[in-house]
């Protein structure tokens, strides 16, 4: 079931997968612009999961949103920066995805 609080998640796992790929391409703040947005969008990813602990509980929230941040940031980073994860890593982020799907069952 969709509602406000899985959307705020959502929201608040886009904006940290912005925020660690600005990061990166920051190169340790070096540009300064892309270190400031990823500040900004981390900000605002904390706010939504705020509200998204309103109606979830926080180890539900937290565990969707740093799950979704893993798989979105892991593939980012290989679509834009060529990063390469080996099967082991992939395989870690397959049981991630399932303990995610698990928690909401529960």
């Amino acid at each position: 079931m969709f509602n406000s609080y899985i959307g705020a998640i959502l929201i608040a796992a886009g904006l940290d997968i912005i925020a660690n790929l600005m990061l990166a391409r920051s190169q340790g703040f070096k540009k300064i612009y892309y270190g400031i947005l990823s500040l900004i969008c981390v900000g605002l990813a904390f706010l939504a999961l705020a509200y998204a602990t309103q109606g979830l509980d926080l180890a539900v929230a937290y565990a969707m949103w740093g799950g979704f941040g893993i798989l979105g940031t892991s593939l980012g980073g290989w679509f834009l920066f060529g990063q390469k994860l080996k099967p082991s890593a992939w395989i870690g982020i397959i049981i991630l995805i399932g303990g995610i799907v698990s928690l909401n069952l529960a």
